[in-house]
This record gives structure tokens, C-alpha cells and sequence, in this order.
């Protein structure tokens, strides 16, 4: 019954996830937009934390976490999202429902484990208007932009000791990204709107690697450090750009008086190199807490952005803390004693600068793990509180309420019958 439950899931998430519109942010504005993977919906319930080797979910975040399974794990995530967009002078808000992830995770004898599945990577998803006064005459412009990169990956971890695992994932990065600007002059009647439209498509291979080493303090306590280390790679982009004078219909669709476009050729990018650390202390039956930092080198600007001069990038950090507690994973005759209460705090410094401000993302998250009747399945949900942005240096300010929900489906597979 699982596999035919997946098999659906992955038809319905294959046609979906790459239709919609996952971020309304304008800072997704700057670079390939914004970086949207955070964690599945377990890890990311408790700060974003990945340094746990669970033996019934799988953990996206460190590759070496594949040796600990103990059932094949289907798992599917998505999200709600509702964002308050203030500045100084005025408010707006947005709402996104998108599918987060899809992945698959097999143990191959005890020492080896496998995971592949679907994610994206970044979003683009922005429309900003604004009139600046020139003196003589005002200049309305509007950008706005559409799309983002996805990511195809697959991994494999193995025990070389019962204490320490080693893993690596390998992913194939996909995409397109146009943004559209327009340039009017109202108060000149003779002068038509300018557009400028950048359609970019981009493709390249990454990978990383991870480390998890668990042992046990005094004969009663479960220890667990992790690792995991992404380094820089070039994904390959071509850009057609097309320049018009646009008019307007009575409806407001955009009519075209005159145009040209012009192949730009390489529009190569850059993903940054990551590194994380983390470690933790529990009874991974009952209860864990821990600290996982994260150091982004320094992103770098597209071409289509080189007359952006208010905008750069910095080295991004990021700063989590969390845990779960669960009562009593074996009570019969209580079931709130068998949920997993998942909370975390984040703190993290993206590493976008713009008009000399740092761009910071705060965010405290909450969350249950609910368990199903079918072996090891459960159903995760979770809530984040977060603000990211400022109000300072004439920018916005972003305060989102995220809810995210998950299935977390076991199953054994790879059995040999012993009667046919």
C-alpha cells in the first residue's frame, strides 16, 4: 500500500512543485533569489537543527544520517505561509501554499543506507513599484520576477563504525528565473514605457558531505555530533534578453510598439560553499537538546544585477538551538504521552547587504510529531514566528507566520519471502 501511496505522491509533487510560485519576498530581488530549503518539517520544528542520525525519519540536512535508518521512510512535505511586508510609510501582505520536498530512504543491510528525492533550492517571486522624482519629471518603474532553481538528489551513507557514519549527497541543480522591469515617464506624454525582460535558465551538478559520530556519556546519556561541509561550484546559465517600447490596452495588458533581443550567452553563477557543525545531548528515546552553527561564504550578484550598486553580499552565519521531548514513546492507553514535542530558536545573518544594512532572519518555531498506526509513520506539523529585514535605510521589513506539515510514512521493503 506504501509504495503505491508514493508512487502517486511523486506524479502529483513532479507536476506541481516546478508550477508555483513559492516567494513573494522582494529581496528574492537580488542573487538567484531566495535560498528556500530549510529542513524537513521534523528538523525544522526544532530551529532547523539536522545533527540527529533518526532511525524512522529521514534527515535531508547531513547525507551520513541514511546509515541510521531501520525502515524504508517516505516522506513528503509542505508549507502555508502568511507575510507582512511593512515599511515606514505602509503595509502589505502575502499568502503562499507550496509542496517543500519529497524523498525516499532505504537501509541496505545494517551498515549502509540510500536516500534520493526532489527539492528546491531558491525562489524568485517579486513585484515592487515605485515613482522617483527626477526634478524636472517623475520616473515610475515596476520590476518583478518569477521562478527559482530546483534540485534532483541522491545519497548514500555508511557505518564505518557503530559510533560513526559517513555520507554524501549528489544533486543535479535545474532551473529558470525571468524578471521583467518597466521605466515610464508620466508626466512626458510623448514617451513611451521602456521594458527590459531577462530570461535566464541554469544547470549544474553539486554535492556534500557529512559526518555524524554518536556515543554515550556515562553508560546514560546519548551524545551526537555532526557535519557536513558544501563547497563552492559553478552552475551553467545562458540569458536571452529582450528590450521594448510598450503601450497600453484599455484592459492593461501590455502591447508592444517596438523590439529587439539579444542573447547575453554565459550568465554563469556561483553557489556558495557551506559548512555546519553541531552537536547535542540526550536519551534519544525521550528527550534532546543541541547547537548547530552554520558559515555561508560570501554569495556573489548575477550579471543581469552589475548596475545594482546598492546592493552586496557578506558571509551569512547561522546560529540554531532546539530540541524534542517526547512522555512516553511506549504508553498504550495514553496517546499525548506518545507525541514528540519539537520547539527551536534560529538567528540567522543571510549574508545580502543592501543600502549598507544587513539582512537578518529571526525565527522561533514549535511543533508535534504525531505517530500513525502503520509501523514507524507519523505526521509532523509544525509553526514558525520569524521576521526577517528592517524598516531602516528606506527597505522592508518582513514578519511571516509559517505553518508546515509533513508525512512521514515506514515500511520494510527488500524482504525475502520465505514461503512463495
Amino acid at each position: 500500500m506504501i509504495k503505491k501511496v508514493i508512487i502517486s505522491c511523486c506524479l502529483v509533487f513532479s507536476a506541481l512543485a516546478f508550477a508555483q510560485e513559492r516567494s513573494a519576498s522582494p529581496y528574492s530581488y537580488y542573487g538567484i533569489g531566495d535560498m528556500t530549503f530549510k529542513g524537513t518539517v521534523e528538523n525544522r520544528s526544532m530551529g532547523g537543527l539536522g545533527i540527529i542520525p533518526d532511525s524512522i525519519h529521514v534527515n535531508l540536512q547531513n547525507p551520513a544520517s541514511y546509515s541510521s535508518l531501520i525502515f524504508t521512510n517516505f516522506t513528503v512535505g509542505g508549507s502555508s505561509s502568511t507575510t507582512t511586508f511593512k515599511t515606514d510609510s505602509a503595509e502589505s501582505n502575502s499568502n503562499r501554499t507550496t509542496l517543500d520536498y519529497l524523498a525516499v530512504g532505504v537501509p541496505i543491510g545494517k551498515k549502509i543506507g540510500v536516500a534520493f528525492g526532489l527539492m528546491p533550492y531558491s525562489d524568485v517571486g517579486y513585484k515592487i513599484e515605485n515613482t522617483v522624482n527626477n526634478g524636472e519629471f517623475e520616473e515610475y518603474r515596476r520590476f518583478q520576477g518569477s521562478g527559482g532553481l530546483n534540485r534532483v538528489f541522491a545519497g548514500v551513507a555508511y557505518k564505518v563504525l557503530p559510533q560513526l557514519s559517513v555520507g554524501i549527497d549528489g544533486q543535479y541543480n535545474f532551473g529558470n528565473i525571468e524578471t521583467k522591469s518597466i521605466v515610464a515617464l508620466p508626466n512626458v506624454p510623448v514617451q513611451y514605457p521602456t521594458r527590459e525582460i531577462n530570461d535566464s535558465e541554469y544547470n549544474g551538478f553539486s554535492f556534500n558531505v557529512g559526518l555524524m559520530y554518536q556515543a554515550k556519556l556515562n553508560g546514560k546519556y546519548d551524545w551526537f555530533t555532526s557535519a557536513t561541509f558544501t563547497p563552492q561550484v559553478t552552475l551553467a546559465g545562458s540569458t536571452e534578453r529582450q528590450y521594448a517600447t510598450i503601450t497600453y490596452a484599455n484592459s492593461g495588458a501590455e502591447l508592444i510598439v517596438d523590439e529587439v533581443t539579444v542573447s547575453v550567452g554565459n550568465d554563469d553563477v556561483k553557489l556558495p560553499s557551506k559548512f555546519t557543525f553541531g552537536t547535542g545531548i540526550g536519551n534519544k528515546t525521550k528527550w534532546f537538546a543541541g547547537a548547530e552553527y552554520t558559515f555561508r561564504q560570501s554569495n556573489e550578484l548575477g550579471n543581469r544585477f552589475d548596475n545594482v550598486t546598492s546592493a552586496g553580499f557578506e558571509s551569512g552565519h547561522k546560529i540554531a538551538l532546539g530540541g524534542y521531548y517526547v512522555p512516553n514513546y511506549q504508553s498504550y492507553n495514553n496517546y499525548l504521552k506518545k507525541i514528540t514535542y519539537r520547539a527551536g530558536l534560529r538567528f540567522e545573518k543571510t549574508g545580502l547587504v543592501v543600502n549598507n544594512e544587513s539582512i537578518n532572519d529571526y525565527g522561533l518555531t514549535l511543533g508535534l510529531g504525531l505517530p500513525l498506526p502503520y509501523l514507524t509513520s507519523n505526521l509532523n506539523m509544525g509553526v514558525e514566528f520569524g521576521r526577517r529585514g528592517t524598516t531602516n535605510a528606506n527597505l522592508i521589513q518582513e514578519n511571516y507566520v509559517n505553518f508546515f506539515v509533513s508525512f512521514s510514512l515506514g515500511d520494510r521493503w527488500f524482504i525475502k519471502r520465505k514461503y512463495d
